[in-house]
């Protein structure tokens, strides 16, 4: 077909449905182009203009667009993962399977490496039988989760810390505090008359658990789980 006799169907085209035409970008800038060099150089084209400064508003507003719809996947995605984590921990109808349970399955839920669950006490035959417990429960003197989860610095105390690991971190991780990089503390509110408790969980990504990060998940997870503990110590 010449372009003779394609012109006045591609015409026809453009007439029937100019959407065709305002809708593709590629072909509007196209067309922008070449009405402004028809026009000469000396005359600016303020449409031309205008619509250069819509495009980039537009190219911005996909972008952010497309940031919302990321971060509400994301959090959606979180929230699910949590909801499984509790029903996960409150499963276990003995104290020994709760605390095995929340390092295996509720961890892997989590996607975490280490969940430890570190308990304050000033009873020398109490610290001995807790230690009986297992891996996960970590003793220690009173006033040791206020300065760990200060990190020494007497700045104020915060219910979620999230941050790169600290070199004392062995006294919670044992071995492991050679390869875990970042954490999530939780203080733990475990009722009148006893001292606080700490659920830490770590993982090996450094970049895992940053102080920008939300804590709204992980202070629900830990209000959850506070009072799970609060029933067992009853």
């Amino acid at each position: 077909m010449s372009d003779t006799a394609f012109a006045p169907e591609l015409r026809t085209k453009i007439i029937n449905d100019p959407d065709v035409i305002l809708e593709d970008r590629d072909l509007m800038r196209a067309l922008i182009s070449a009405n402004e060099r028809a026009m000469g150089a000396n005359i600016v084209d303020l449409r031309g203009v205008a619509m250069e400064r819509l495009e980039r508003r537009l190219d911005r507003l996909e972008d952010t667009h497309r940031s919302v719809i990321a971060a509400a996947y994301e959090n959606l995605a979180g929230t699910n993962q949590i909801h499984r984590a509790v029903l996960r921990m409150l499963d276990p109808i003995e104290f020994e399977t709760f605390l095995k349970n929340l390092a295996t399955e509720v961890a892997d839920i989590l996607r975490v490496d280490s969940v430890k669950l570190v308990l304050e006490t000033e009873q020398e035959g109490e610290e001995v039988a807790l230690r009986r417990l297992g891996n996960v429960l970590c003793v220690a003197e009173p006033g040791f989760i206020a300065e760990y989860m200060r990190s020494g610095k007497g700045s104020q105390l915060r219910p979620v810390v999230l941050r790169q690991t600290l070199p004392q971190s062995e006294t919670i991780y044992g071995e492991a505090s050679t390869w875990v990089r970042s954490e999530a503390l939780m203080r733990l509110d475990l009722g009148e008359g006893r001292l606080p408790g700490m659920l830490v969980m770590g993982a090996e990504d450094p970049h895992q658990f940053k102080p920008s990060q939300g804590t709204d998940l992980l202070a629900f997870f830990a209000g959850v789980f506070e009072r799970a503990m609060r029933r067992w110590l009853a």
